[in-house]
């Protein structure tokens, strides 16, 4: 599964961009460099529902933003993104 298709999937099971995801985490100042993965996953998983890995991919966003790394694009295997920047604003709204 692509970067991409873990934060769609995440959205279709909480109804949350990841976008919104980023604001929230904002709020309870989870985007301090200093706060680790492990508070934020455990967060995702508690309030959220989801599991490790779509909370991961929640915790790139959070902490690093849109850009991923450029050898996931274009690459044959099952975890290609299109583009190194993932679409945050939702699914409706990828251009």
């Amino acid at each position: 599964m692509s970067f991409q298709a873990y934060l769609d999937n995440v959205e279709a099971k909480t109804g949350l961009t990841p976008r919104q995801f980023i604001e929230l985490a904002q709020q309870r100042g989870y985007d301090d460099p200093a706060t680790k993965a492990g508070v934020i996953v455990s967060w995702l998983k508690e309030d959220y529902g989801l599991g490790h890995g779509h909370a991961m991919a929640l915790v790139h966003v959070i902490k690093k933003g849109p850009q991923i790394d450029a050898k996931h694009v274009g690459s044959t295997g099952s975890h290609r993104d299109e583009s190194d920047t993932l679409w945050l604003d939702g699914k409706a709204t990828r251009p």
